[in-house]
């Protein structure tokens, strides 16, 4: 753990979403992104503040967005998409006055909008689910299919693959308590199937408008919660006819419930919280 990748006095807000935590750092100012050291140590549980993923909030690179946010894991690997993110980086902004009823927000790969909900929370529009798997990626498969045949340990697991900005596997069980989701999600994560890894999402259909759902994230482990992760498991199961996208689908997590709901347009949409934890001054 490397303490001087800290500058002296780094402001910090901690949030979370749906237990999915954050430390938010405001790069407006001019600081540059954390590299992977300073992320790793802001991530210890430890040493640092303790989070999932490091979020930034920038300028923003469309003309009718507010404000662009990056996006780091735990380990100091970059990502593309963070739902529970996107939340918790509306809220903010709305708090800092940037922000305020709808508004667009840049991630790293498009651009999304939002919608202040009169109960807190924030309803994030995150984007059509990719299935071909040349988009999510996916190896060693040229055509789309509901179900894929992963080999792991001599054991074959049938999941459904989706890119949701993020690469997504899920899997279907009957009781997501009981699922392997830290040795089988590790192993998928690493599975050569995968090229850029994997967010593994272990996911027990209740009914057409209610799933439980645990992922394991890449680049972190299992979380709370993972916005994207819930977005990819509609996505997947809705495709299958397990759960009604349109009506919309109430995906309860470990760390609290996220509302989805497919457009005629496509596009996936999440509605859930976005919580201030405290703001601190880091100086490790």
């Amino acid at each position: 753990m490397d303490a001087a990748a800290a500058p002296a006095g780094l402001r910090f807000s901690k949030m979370h979403g749906a237990g999915n935590d954050f430390v938010v750092l405001d790069l407006r100012g001019g600081m540059p992104p954390p590299d992977a050291a300073l992320c790793r140590l802001l991530a210890d549980r430890h040493r640092g503040v303790g989070c999932d993923q490091i979020l930034t909030i920038a300028a923003p690179r469309s003309a009718d967005a507010v404000a662009s946010y990056g996006i780091w894991n735990a380990d100091g690997s970059p990502s593309q998409q963070c739902g529970n993110g996107a939340r918790c980086v509306a809220a903010w902004l709305v708090r800092d006055g940037a922000a305020s009823g709808d508004f667009v927000l840049d991630s790293p790969l498009a651009s999304h909008r939002v919608r202040q909900l009169d109960d807190g929370g924030f309803e994030v529009a995150i984007g059509a689910p990719a299935f071909a798997p040349a988009a999510i990626p996916l190896a060693g498969f040229d055509r789309e299919a509901d179900a894929y045949a992963i080999a792991i340990d001599g054991r074959t697991w049938p999941l459904g693959a989706v890119s949701m900005g993020n690469p997504h596997a899920v899997l279907e069980v009957d009781d997501v308590d009981a699922a392997p989701v830290a040795e089988l999600g590790a192993a998928l994560q690493q599975h050569p199937a995968f090229p850029q890894q994997c967010n593994a999402g272990f996911a027990q259909v209740l009914d057409a408008g209610h799933v439980r759902l645990r992922v394991h994230e890449r680049g972190v482990g299992e979380t709370l919660a993972c916005g994207s992760g819930a977005c990819a498991a509609v996505a997947v199961l809705a495709r299958r006819g397990r759960v009604d996208a349109a009506t919309g689908v109430d995906v309860e997590l470990p760390g609290g419930t996220l509302r989805i709901q497919q457009g005629t347009d496509g596009i996936l949409r999440m509605a859930g919280p976005a919580a201030f934890v405290y703001e601190g001054e880091f100086n490790a």
